[in-house]
Order: C-alpha cells, then sequence, then structure tokens
C-alpha cells in the first residue's frame, strides 16, 4: 500500500511490505528515503557504495545520490519504503530540547543499518503501525500516522550514534572488492577508462574484477559506466541548460555523439536533443 499526502506540506509516503516488480536502473529523487529490507536476494547500489542485504537491513538515502536495486526475481522481494520532504520536519525540529533527526541523512548521506533481535523487531512493529494508521481516515489517524514516523526517526537516530562510532563492516570480501570498484568508477567515469587501469589500481586481474562484479551487480563494468555517464547527463542537462548535446557528450566521458545518442534514448526513452527540449520546456513553465 502506498499513501502519498500529497495535500499536505510534509509530503510523507509509506510502500509496505512490497512485493511488486522493481525495475532495475539507477534513479534519484528530491526527496529521503528509508529503505527496509524483509527478505527476498537484493544488492543494492547507492552512489559509491553497494550492499549486499540482509532481512532487517536498513537504508538511509537523501535522495538526489543515485541508487539501484539489483534483484534476484526467483525469490519474493518483499521491502517497505518511506518517502519524506525533510521541510516538513522543521515544526519539530524547533521545538526545546529536540534531537535533529535529519542528522543521520546530513550526515551519512547513504548508509546501511543492521538491525538484528530487539532492534530488527522494534523497527518493523513502527512500520506495522505505520502502515495501520495509512488504511484509515481522519484527523486523528493522520496525527498518529505522524508519531509513528517520527517514532522511526528517533529510532533511527539511536540506531545510527553507533555507526556513526563505529564505521561500515562488510558482509565478505567480494562485496569489498565490488565496492572498491564502484569507489574507483565513480571517481573516474568520464575518463577514458580500460579495465587495466582497474586492474592496476586494484591489484586483481581484470578477468576477476569483471567477473565478481557482474555477480554482484548484474552489470558488466561499462553497463555500470555507462549508466552512470547517461545519468550525469540528465543532471547537466537540467542544470546547464545552456550546453550543447555535444558539450554533455564530451563532458560525461563519450567520445562518439551516435553512440553517446543510443544508449541514451536506450536508457531514457528519448533522444538528448528531445530530453534537452523537455527540460526547458519544464523549466520555462
Amino acid at each position: 500500500m502506498f499513501m502519498n499526502l500529497h495535500d499536505r506540506e510534509d509530503m510523507l509516503g509509506l510502500s509496505y511490505r512490497n512485493e511488486g516488480k522493481v525495475d532495475s536502473v539507477f534513479h534519484s529523487h528530491a526527496y529521503y528515503e528509508i529503505y527496509y529490507f524483509h527478505g527476498g536476494s537484493c544488492n543494492y547500489l547507492i552512489g559509491g557504495n553497494i550492499y549486499m542485504l540482509q532481512p532487517g537491513d536498513l537504508i538511509l538515502m537523501n535522495g538526489m545520490t543515485l541508487h539501484c536495486p539489483k534483484v534476484d526475481t526467483a525469490v519474493p522481494y518483499i521491502r517497505t519504503t518511506v518517502h519524506f520532504e525533510p521541510a516538513g520536519l522543521k515544526p519539530y525540529l524547533e521545538l526545546p530540547h529536540a534531537v535533529n533527526v535529519l542528522q543521520p541523512f546530513q550526515e551519512l548521506k547513504n548508509c546501511r543499518l543492521t538491525l538484528r533481535g530487539p532492534e530488527k523487531e522494534e523497527a518493523e512493529r513502527i512500520l506495522h503501525e505505520m502502515s495501520v494508521h495509512c488504511k484509515k481516515d481522519g484527523l486523528t489517524a493522520y496525527n498518529r500516522l505522524h508519531l509513528s514516523f517520527l517514532d522511526l526517526l528517533y529510532f533511527i537516530h539511536e540506531q545510527c550514534q553507533r555507526t556513526l562510532r563505529a564505521g561500515r563492516e562488510f558482509s565478505s570480501e567480494k562485496e569489498k572488492h565490488v565496492q572498491r570498484i564502484v569507489s574507483f568508477l565513480e571517481e573516474h567515469f568520464a575518463d577514458d577508462l580500460h579495465l587495466e587501469h582497474l586492474q592496476e589500481h586494484l591489484n586483481f586481474s581484470k578477468f576477476y574484477l569483471s567477473k565478481i562484479f557482474k555477480e554482484i551487480t548484474g552489470l558488466t563494468i561499462f553497463q555500470f559506466v555507462y549508466r552512470r555517464r547517461i545519468n550525469e547527463a540528465k543532471t547537466l542537462f537540467l542544470h546547464n541548460p545552456g550546453h550543447s548535446v555535444t558539450d554533455v557528450c564530451l563532458q560525461v566521458g563519450f567520445k562518439h555523439l551516435a553512440h553517446f545518442s543510443r544508449l541514451f534514448k536506450q536508457q531514457v526513452g528519448l533522444t538528448p536533443e528531445k530530453y534537452k527540449k523537455t527540460v526547458r520546456e519544464q523549466l520555462s513553465s
């Protein structure tokens, strides 16, 4: 079930225990997101991080960072997502002695909390309460929903204090190696990349690196690079509408305009020229 309060300035949305099909494409959005993994098989890529998820994992996202789930469709993929506009929390943050519940999103950016035992049970209890209140009409249900949401944020803030102190842990050596690949690609995606560069930087054979990257992410290394370049191109068209298609093509790392245009249309559904025109019309309206 998804509830989105478009008529309220806080813009709170909930999708509880969703088992629907998901498109494994990189995307971003302006709102903050809390993602909770109930079950299935999923590796989650967020910016320069990759997480091999286990039930009880909770991910915080500030939205604008590109993210993408890689899901094994052979098993049910069950997750809960909470979307919200941070500006809607301003009245609560201005209360005397208020805890800054946005701190984890602002300082940790995009991180995973590994909840097990009592912490896992508490997170699932709060999410269930939110789903119950979502199904009811009236101002009382609306307020109880927001109290449960605040409880979730306080719970997350408490859990994140440990994460801030402990730093990140990897669940496997493969995840650690793929994380290093993703971090390298995030930094160099616009460069003239070759697998030999990765091999030299990470001290593993390019064949091993290609194999584990495909195994964990579901993408080849260059599929990842091309998708990252296309998403960067979309961002440039949005923030620099005066740039030509050729300028953007070269800026994100493509050498040939035809190659850029073909991949852009495959991923976005529009040619770069049509996408740029659409963005310009939206900005001027």
